[in-house]
């Protein structure tokens, strides 16, 4: 049985969460063959959870248009590229005697803090050097930036590599809430002064453009927070509701918070549409997004 087979039986019940997931599958199907544009929302430590070969080969195969997400998937990716590994580890471990090794934890999975010096802070430094002096008083949006570290990547497993070999904008609007934002911090302090400015508000603009120019818009977020906003705030603005809405969470509605918000909540501020399709999907992104993609790459793609 393929992976396509398997959801092709889940929808036959329809029933709980398979049922969900294989709605995820039709609608994304859809998406694409209605040639909708489709961003992408991308939250939590899906980089270091292995979703990255996912990813890239959505990218590859043109399955989304535009990268929303958190600057800690960009800054794991940029860590990949230059050499650094993420490690399996244990979640039942003595935290104490992690932080004795320098070794830092997601959950079960490891980086040694000194892979992050050589494979990350040293070489990202270099990296700003080089953009700095090719683009000397220029002000980026965060996507031009990340298109400049992309280009100077030359990781064919990469994604913002492959984002920018493909022209994939990959937008990161808390991008100072990273280690890309350190860094910057650092190269700032160490040039007494000389920045690489980065105007996250022009992201607004970019995503704008876009979102106004799509005949159909669609949205598949992983996760919430800021990326979910950012995605939906575009809509909200031009009243200009998503035509398809997908979002895999394990978060609920009832604190509030906007990584719960049902899709439904969203019809209300007029950022999914009411007529549209749409579904929520409860289940850790790691097990349900690598079946939803390659169901939908069975379905469209004859290898």
């Amino acid at each position: 049985m393929t992976v396509n087979e398997l959801v092709v039986e889940m929808s036959k019940s329809g029933c709980f969460g398979a049922g969900r997931l294989a709605q995820a599958v039709s609608i994304y199907e859809r998406m694409l063959k209605e040639k909708a544009l489709v961003i992408f929302g991308l939250s939590g430590a899906m980089i270091p959870a292995g979703m990255k070969r996912v990813v890239v080969e959505m990218i590859r195969r043109r399955m989304i248009h535009a990268i929303v997400c958190t600057g800690a998937n960009v800054v794991h990716d940029t860590l990949e590229a230059f050499g650094g590994a993420h490690y399996r580890g244990s979640f039942a471990v003595s935290d104490k005697m992690l932080y004795e090794h320098r070794i830092d934890r997601i959950y079960d999975i490891y980086i040694p803090e000194e892979v992050f010096k050589s494979k990350f802070d040293k070489p990202v430094i270099e990296l700003f050097d080089e953009i700095a002096e090719k683009n000397p008083g220029k002000v980026f949006s965060t996507a031009e930036f990340i298109r400049e570290v992309g280009r100077r990547l030359r990781d064919g497993d990469s994604m913002i590599y492959n984002a920018y070999k493909r022209g994939v904008p990959v937008f990161v609007p808390a991008i100072q809430d990273s280690c890309y934002g350190l860094s910057l911090w650092e190269y700032v302090e160490k040039h007494h002064g000389k920045p690489i400015t980065i105007d996250s508000c022009r992201d607004i603009q970019d995503l704008f453009k876009i979102i106004k120019q799509s005949r159909k818009n669609g949205v598949l977020i992983v996760g919430g927070g800021v990326p979910k906003n950012f995605v939906f705030q575009a809509a909200f603005k031009f009243n200009k509701p998503y035509d398809y809405a997908i979002q895999i969470t394990m978060d609920r509605p009832e604190p509030g918070g906007l990584s719960g918000a049902t899709l439904e909540e969203a019809i209300s501020w007029g950022k999914v549409s009411g007529e549209g399709d749409r579904v929520q999907v409860i289940s850790d992104a790691t097990i349900c997004l690598p079946l939803i993609v390659s169901a939908v790459m069975e379905r469209l793609f004859k290898k």
